[in-house]
Order: C-alpha cells, then structure tokens, then sequence
C-alpha cells in the first residue's frame, strides 16, 4: 500500500489566506510547497514532483494562466485547479482551456475544495490504469488493436484516432481540453496540430454516427465532451 503523502504546489499571493489555507490542507495530511509570487511558481514546480497544483489566477508579475501554460509544456497530465474571484464567463473557459481540472470562485467553502481535490486525485489515478477494452454505447472500442465495432462491423483506426478516441473514452461526459489532447497526442498545440485534431474529431464523429446516443460535444474555446446518453 502507498503511503507517500500527496504533494501540492499552491500559488498564492494572500499572505493572510495562504497561510490558513496551507495549514488546513497539512491537517488533512496533504504535503504543501506554497509559493507567494507568480514569478517563482514555475521554477519552484520543476525542482519538486506534485501530485496536484492549487492555482490563484490574479498574482504578482506572472498571473495563474500563464503559470498553468508553462506547467502544461513539461507535463500535461498533473491537476491543475484555479483559485479566483473572477467570475466572467470567459476567464472560465480561458482556465478550462488551459487545461484545468477545476475551476473555484472566491469565497469558497475549504471542504469544498477538498473534496473537489479527492474527486480529481481519485480520477486521475483511475486514468493511469491501462484498459484494451472499452464499451462506448453500442460500439465496443479495442484499444490494443485500434478497432471500433458495431453489429459485427468493424472498423480500423489509424493510431491518432484510436489515441484521441481512448482519451476520450476514458472520460466519458467529461470535458477534456484541446491543449491536453493535443500535448498529449500531438506534442504540439500549435495551429497546424489543432487544426489536425479537428479533423481526427470529425472522423471520430463519422465513426460513432450509427449509435444515436453518441456524440462529440465542441466546447467553444475549451475542448470536447464525449457524450453517451443512457436509457
């Protein structure tokens, strides 16, 4: 049984509030590195290994988005949760699109905020575990071999489709954001690779076509959403 304790980098510039809120998750036996300055966050995440990052988004010099962008160059996969009192509907989507787990609106309740950081450390170990077989609708998707079938038809996919197609298979419903599909499909997120990742979801969107209680949900400026609908 592991009984490393879970490591989290919190960016935060309220001394008073950061303070508090380090202690609060020691006592709930999280291991804490908290940074109080943007510009040192990035630097402080590459020397350390964290299980998750707490992220203010309006910070001295270098401000939470920007810190999430450099975490997500050298690794797409960590958790990544904004602190904020902004509340438009854009900076929103701007976290989420980043490729945030989560997006949490100051004040805020702190149990709140723990039981949201169980839920994704919990989906996110879930994730790690290798499946060759996944039922999505009326399709069964083989991940090992790249075949997708329905009624006895099956269909091969090429290795990008059936990578994108698992990623979102294991997350059904859930928003997966285009930058982490595209660093970890692609290794870029430039505008030639995002461009190419359209076209493999529209060929996705093709495939899944003959289950009418599937579909490939676009999120403006965020990402897309595997839906199954159930009986």
């Amino acid at each position: 049984m592991n009984t490393n304790p879970v490591k989290i980098l919190l960016v935060e510039d309220d001394l008073s509030f950061g303070s508090v809120l380090k202690s609060f998750l020691e006592i709930n036996d999280y291991q804490v590195d908290w940074v109080d300055d943007g510009k040192y966050a990035f630097d402080h995440f590459k020397k350390g290994t964290f299980n998750i990052c707490i992220l203010d988004v309006m910070l001295p010099h270098v401000d939470g988005f920007t810190i999430a962008g450099e975490i997500r160059l050298v690794n797409p996969d960590v958790p990544i949760v904004f602190l904020t009192a902004k509340k438009l509907k854009e900076d929103v989507l701007k976290g989420y699109g980043i490729g945030g787990d989560d997006y949490i609106t100051k004040p805020f309740d702190t149990d709140i905020l723990l039981v949201k950081i169980k839920a994704i450390l919990a989906r996110r170990s879930f994730q790690t575990e290798t499946k060759d077989i996944y039922n999505i609708g009326q399709f069964v998707f083989n991940a090992k071999l790249r075949t997708l079938t329905i009624n006895d038809v099956e269909t091969k996919l090429s290795p990008k489709e059936a990578e994108l197609l698992e990623l979102l298979a294991s997350n059904p419903n859930e928003l997966i954001s285009r930058e982490l599909a595209l660093k970890k499909i692609w290794t870029s997120d430039n505008y030639f690779t995002a461009r190419s990742m359209d076209v493999y979801v529209t060929k996705l969107r093709r495939y899944l076509a003959n289950d009418p209680q599937l579909t490939i949900k676009n999120i403006h400026g965020a990402g897309f959403q595997l839906m199954i609908k159930e009986d």
